[in-house]
């Protein structure tokens, strides 16, 4: 497995991989899948400071998955992003993992999130924020394990698929 920052020629992948859960799942609250033109801009938003990543394999080693740049097979990505648009929060930003469903257990996401808090770190960022919707054991778990801390439980702030959710917001100092 390869971890690299995203491309342009990832966009496809990386938004077949987020539709999913968008369309099949309240672990994103968003509610519309993104076009490919919304996702390249995405990608763009996330370079310098707030990156987004991607998991990657040969094409010959993964089997399935969504190919990226390169050929290569998308396993999942990640992002960091601003907490806030505020200037005080600048040393603060709030990140996001996603995997192929194929891919679930084989350790991409522990890898991007790693990887994640390695370059947040490196641009000088003094906390990570993981906000996670509430029945998503498996994510808090991960961030768990990445030494993030369980700072509050917003109750039923958001609502898809016909059901209130909770947001967990987990938090880990640089």
């Amino acid at each position: 497995m390869r971890i690299r920052l995203a491309e342009l020629a990832d966009a496809e992948a990386i938004r077949a991989i987020y539709n999913v859960e968008v369309l099949g799942s309240t672990n994103t609250f968003d509610m519309v899948p993104r076009t490919r033109a919304e996702q390249e801009a995405w990608i763009l938003e996330h370079s310098g400071v707030h990156p987004a990543l991607v998991a990657t394999e040969a094409p010959s080693s993964a089997e399935g998955g969504q190919v990226g740049a390169n050929g290569e097979i998308v396993l999942g990505f990640g992002s960091l992003s601003p907490f806030r648009e505020r200037s005080g929060y600048s040393a603060t930003a709030e990140n996001s993992v996603y995997v192929d469903r194929s891919q679930r257990g084989q350790g991409v996401g522990r890898a991007l999130l790693a990887e994640l808090l390695t370059l947040a770190s490196a641009h000088g960022f003094h906390s990570v924020i993981a906000r996670i919707a509430g029945h998503n054991e498996t994510s808090i778990g991960l961030h768990q394990a990445a030494g993030f801390e369980l700072v509050g439980v917003e109750r039923e702030v958001g609502r898809k698929h016909r059901q209130w959710l909770d947001v967990v917001e987990l938090q880990r100092l640089l």
